[in-house]
């Protein structure tokens, strides 16, 4: 179309003045209009393994850069301090477990209310660590288990008082209470015994899933999960991994056999590039043109000449500041292999490149077309100059598909008929052309 065009372009001028205005025709052709926005490459999945526990790395089997898979062993993390924690636990269970003889005079009632209010404070602050996880997922999934503890916690807890109050009636006997009150304690010392296994059980280290290896990772937005866990049964915290919680930043120079680690420290992080996807900052002004699978052109600063595709898997649904004050949401796109301008395969992109994509909104085939430069905006109206015997007259028109170069004529003009297309903007009504 683009060059037909030109073919049927001619140039006029008026008044002796230097040649500024061209004239075209009104021809089919087809329109892409698209949406252009920043872009990430991201990797399938990524996982940053941290230490448990405090303690030095005892055993690495993997460098930088190693392709490992599912549940391969990574490293081994050498902690006396939770081993020390499981044993206490497990000993405090057994003291609880193993009853105890009630001295003369003793308060049971001031006894179960002592329990309470320590259950109580324990629930509260594993409640005011859950809401600083930055992942909503992990924080809901963290507080669902909490109120499943206390749930669980309450049900025993009232089993004693029961007990209790039916011994201060004589309707009970000492034994019976003491076992309510040994029940509802059980519940914690259980829970702190089955965390402090979790914690033991992941100083081994295991790749999630296959991918590359880097040693280290990035600091973790996550607090401290091991207070947490401790106060939570098995169903509150038996899905949560010990060693994906928050922690420093660690470098690879600083993972090493006999290195020092903290709670949360980074150790490996696998990254799974068997697929990769494309995030990118799309504007608000033009995210609900963007369809559920729409196709995208994608160009990568670190590959002159190559040429890629991708298409639109999901749009996200909450808004994010951009750099310039705006509002723009989240769109993510499965990549294609590329090629280069020379014909060869283009190479695999990195997670974390940058790119940009051309979402293509809307595609029209075999319409009428003018060239971008025939439109001049006027207030509300599109218009374009219509040449009729040797002179301008102004036309009103509707705009469907706009693309960069052309333009779809929706109504107000025919085919055939001759528009300026260039230096429309300078053109008076009557104006000899």
């Amino acid at each position: 179309m683009v060059a037909a065009l030109a073919a049927g372009v001619v140039s006029a001028c008026s008044g002796g003045e230097p040649e500024r205005f061209q004239i075209g025709r009104v021809a089919r052709g087809d329109v892409t209009e698209v949406v252009e926005a920043p872009a990430t490459v991201t990797a399938r999945a990524t996982a940053t393994l941290r230490s448990p526990a405090e303690g030095t790395v005892g055993r690495l089997y993997v460098g930088d850069g190693d392709r490992v898979r599912e549940g391969q062993l990574l490293a081994k993390i050498d902690s006396p301090a939770a081993r020390e924690q499981l044993a206490q636990a497990e000993e405090a269970d057994r003291g609880v477990g193993g009853g105890t003889a009630v001295p003369a005079g003793f308060d049971l009632t001031a006894f179960q209310r002592k329990n309470d209010r320590s259950a109580d404070q324990g629930f509260q602050a594993a409640r005011k660590v859950a809401m600083k996880i930055p992942d909503l997922k992990q924080r809901a999934h963290v507080l669902t288990g909490i109120t499943q503890a206390e749930g669980q916690y309450r049900a025993a807890a009232d089993a004693a008082r029961a007990a209790v109050a039916r011994l201060n009636a004589g309707l009970g006997s000492v034994g019976s209470a003491m076992a309510s009150l040994t029940a509802a304690q059980r519940v914690q010392t259980r829970a702190a015994v089955r965390a402090a296994d979790r914690t033991v059980r992941a100083l081994t280290i295991k790749a999630p899933f296959d991918g590359v290896v880097s040693l280290g990772g990035p600091a973790g937005g996550t607090p401290d999960l091991s207070g947490l866990l401790n106060r939570l049964p098995q169903q509150a915290g038996g899905q949560l991994p010990a060693n994906l919680g928050g922690g420093a930043a660690k470098d690879a120079a600083s993972v090493a056999p006999g290195a020092p680690v903290a709670s949360g420290d980074a150790v490996v992080t696998v990254t799974d590039v068997s697929k990769l996807a494309l995030s990118a900052d799309v504007d608000e002004t033009d995210v609900l043109r963007v369809g559920d699978d729409a196709a995208a052109d994608v160009e990568f600063d670190a590959v002159p000449g190559g040429s890629y595709t991708a298409r639109v898997t999901g749009t996200g649904a909450t808004p994010q500041q951009s750099s310039g004050g705006g509002v723009t949401y989240k769109v993510t796109l499965a990549l294609e292999r590329g090629t280069l301008s020379g014909g060869g395969r283009a190479p695999w992109p990195k997670p974390g490149m940058s790119a940009v994509v051309d979402l293509r909104v809307r595609e029209e085939r075999g319409v009428l077309t003018v060239p971008s430069a025939a439109i001049v905006s006027s207030g509300r109206e599109s218009i374009v100059w219509v040449v009729a015997f040797g002179k301008a007259q102004r036309r009103a028109v509707r705009l469907g598909a706009q693309g960069d170069a052309v333009v779809q004529v929706t109504g107000g003009l025919a085919e055939g008929e001759r528009i300026v297309v260039r230096g429309a903007d300078g053109v008076r009504q009557g104006q000899e052309l």
